[in-house]
């Protein structure tokens, strides 16, 4: 067991607020906001085996390439993505059941901010990892690209996937064409991907994502799941219109 897992709980015990503006190494200004927001009163820690990897400057705020990665946290059951100063905050959420506690994707950013990754373990303790972001601006209320073009609807929800042997187990990519309009673009609603499960061929559910409006338009996610190449993976979700995503990979 690492040092560091002994050291968190004992930290708690003796100092239960011990992560709040003073102590965020992101010195965020909105960061006792987002422990009261997002942690719903149970205790949060900063814990470098929650890593966030990002770009220190974003050239295009429409597509900022994000990695979680959660080493040696054991028993991860939800993992919450925040942009501090985002107009909508809160990224997507993602559940690994029966996958590694990671995930690859793009999201928007509209200004310089702090992107986070909240891990909650078990116990109930909010483990918390980010980086500071810098962006050019605009990310999240510039209107998708492929509404300029008149075909878009007829490829909505469509997935494309790649599933290949990774470590010991399969990474999985997925594509999925989807606007992802966030509603801050003058005159067109929100409109987005809400809602993915990625199952097994027993249908038991390895990795499911609450997806929100920042995450970019026509998302790519990558992550890792037991099992080998040979074995059928499906995905399915939905849409905030009800609009179904269903697709079998491999």
């Amino acid at each position: 067991m690492r040092l560091s897992a002994l050291i968190f709980p004992l930290l708690m015990l003796l100092a239960p607020g011990w992560a709040g503006a003073a102590d965020d190494p992101l010195k965020s200004a909105v960061w006792p906001d987002m422990v009261r927001r997002f942690a719903d009163s149970a205790p949060v820690v900063f814990d470098e085996r929650v890593r966030v990897l990002a770009p220190n400057l974003a050239e295009d705020s429409l597509n900022v390439p994000i990695s979680v990665k959660i080493d040696g946290l054991e028993e991860v059951r939800r993992v919450v993505v925040i942009a501090d100063f985002n107009p909508i905050v809160k990224v997507l959420e993602f559940r690994p059941s029966g996958a590694r506690p990671a995930l690859s994707f793009r999201m928007k950013l509209q200004q310089a901010s702090p992107v986070r990754a909240l891990a909650q373990t078990a116990d109930g303790v909010w483990h918390a990892g980010g980086v500071w972001v810098s962006a050019t601006g605009g990310g999240c209320t510039a209107p998708s690209t492929g509404r300029s073009s008149g075909s878009w609807a007829d490829s909505l929800n469509q997935v494309q996937g790649r599933v290949w042997p990774q470590d010991g187990a399969r990474r999985v990519r997925v594509r999925i064409m989807h606007p992802m309009d966030t509603g801050l673009a003058p005159g067109i609603p929100a409109f987005h991907l809400e809602r993915l499960s990625l199952r097994d061929a027993s249908g038991r559910e390895l990795m499911a994502l609450d997806l929100f409006e920042p995450v970019s338009e026509n998302p790519v996610f990558s992550f890792d799941v037991p099992g080998t190449a040979a074995d059928a993976l499906t995905l399915v979700g939905r849409d905030n219109n009800g609009n179904r995503v269903e697709a079998s990979l491999r």
